[in-house]
């Protein structure tokens, strides 16, 4: 009977530990900071400096996933194209669109003016870019997936 006591509070004792050491790892994650003046901002290769992005996570061009701000110069259009991964994102300025084909066929316009969300799925046809308006603001957007960035061009 003593040697079952003393399982049972070697038990209860490891359940203990690795918990405190479960909670003490959950509670250590690094810290993630990066005021606006340190985030390094780069041209995305092909678009004439129309578009820049700053990395926080991961790399948006390279593999993996990657969190990033994405800059658009007011007035770009990205063209009809997909993505490969469904892409969430968060307009914090300017004037995003998106269009997309209703039931019907037809490309229906949807604007998100800073502080709208939405995530596209994987593979939708669609085309976007950023309103010129009369503030002639960019759009500033957060965005992020679990794979890589790609912009794959569809025909119409």
């Amino acid at each position: 009977m003593k040697a079952l006591r003393v399982t049972a509070a070697g038990l209860l004792l490891a359940a203990c530990a690795t918990t405190a050491v479960a909670a003490v790892c959950y509670c250590t994650a690094p810290l993630i900071s990066l005021p606006k003046n340190a985030l390094t901002w780069k041209v995305v290769p092909g678009t004439n400096n129309n578009v820049t992005y700053a990395n926080v996570q991961g790399d948006i061009l390279g593999n993996g996933a990657y969190e990033a701000f994405v800059s658009f110069r007011p007035g770009v259009d990205n063209g009809y194209h997909t993505h490969t991964e469904t892409l969430p994102t968060v307009v914090m300025s300017g004037v995003f669109y998106a269009r997309i084909k209703d039931k019907n066929g037809k490309l229906v316009e949807t604007e998100y003016p800073a502080g709208s969300y939405y995530q596209l799925p994987a593979g939708l046809e669609h085309e976007s870019g950023c309103k010129m308006t009369a503030k002639k603001e960019p759009c500033l957007l957060f965005q992020y997936q679990r794979n890589h960035f790609d912009l794959n061009p569809v025909p119409r």
